[in-house]
């Protein structure tokens, strides 16, 4: 393991950033000793924060960043190293990042436009750290507003005959991405394929839902004379939209406002919700604890 003198000895290496998320016990001695194990490799602690759920016994999480000069050829050796060490004395789950190594995320959608496109904008403005490598859709309409950000499009039909091997394209289409994004896609995925995604997928939806299930919510919301509509983004999981949340929102509407402009709120809302849980997953914000997640945002 190197020591503190091997970091001038690195110092003409690119200055490298990771980011390291551990869940374990709450117990004395965690940041003492992921603190004292980074600095034996010479790194610098950048950004530090923690949360346990009780004063004593409950559970811990920790999202620290660090740089270290020369990070991506000892990467291994760093994992390894600290995987038979702190993580295993600790008795950890944990996972680190190397922060010059994107997040390849895939886009789900079917023919509303507004969460894809402001997705692809906020991509292409530099936003959001990714790479969006394709979007798949069941409807071809959007083919041309998404080629128009140079991304590819795929059209992959979905019928009730032909789900299984629809779902079959669309995992061999999207292999090799780290984030699948359901951004409006109105079709529900298998058990199966959430099986091979596991919280690898999230997903937007009105948060009506489970008040106002089915066809045009915002027609049943307007009936029914809500005063609050909003968004929920989510990981899927093989229960209907009951996976971890991760990021909501709500904004106040009176009698004065019809369908239309509920609807309109309403994919504001949604819009600006799944960007957020989209950045923050992306930038590994984001730890599942059982069917909650804590998000250092």
């Amino acid at each position: 393991m190197p020591s503190t003198s091997a970091k001038s000895s690195q110092t003409t290496a690119a200055i490298d950033t990771a980011t390291l998320l551990i869940k374990c016990r709450d117990q004395a001695g965690i940041v003492q000793a992921v603190s004292e194990f980074i600095h034996r490799y010479g790194a610098n602690i950048i950004t530090l924060d923690q949360y346990s759920t009780a004063h004593e016994g409950g559970q811990y999480f920790m999202r620290l960043e660090f740089a270290l000069a020369g990070l991506g050829e000892i990467m291994d050796n760093f994992e390894a190293s600290f995987a038979h060490t702190v993580a295993k004395r600790h008795n950890m789950t944990w996972r680190l990042h190397n922060n010059a190594i994107k997040t390849k995320v895939g886009i789900l959608v079917s023919k509303f436009d507004h969460a894809l496109l402001d997705l692809l904008w906020r991509h292409q403005r530099g936003l959001l750290d990714c790479d969006i490598t394709c979007v798949v859709s069941n409807h071809p309409d959007l083919r041309q507003a998404v080629e128009n950000f140079g991304i590819t499009f795929h059209h992959v039909p979905v019928t009730k005959d032909n789900k299984a091997d629809a779902e079959e394209q669309i995992h061999t289409l999207m292999a090799g991405n780290d984030l699948l994004v359901l951004a409006r896609y109105m079709q529900i995925l298998s058990s199966d394929f959430v099986k091979r995604w596991p919280m690898q997928v999230i997903n937007i939806h009105h948060s009506f839902l489970p008040a106002f299930v089915g066809a045009d919510p915002y027609r049943q919301a307007y009936d029914k004379g809500v005063k609050l509509i909003g968004a929920t983004a989510h990981y899927v999981t093989a229960e209907l939209d009951q996976g971890p949340i991760i990021e909501q929102d709500v904004h106040r509407v009176t009698h004065r406002q019809g369908v239309a402009e509920l609807r309109a709120i309403g994919r504001d809302i949604e819009r600006n919700v799944l960007a957020r849980a989209v950045n923050w997953h992306v930038q590994n914000r984001v730890i599942v604890a059982g069917n909650k997640t804590v998000v250092f945002n």
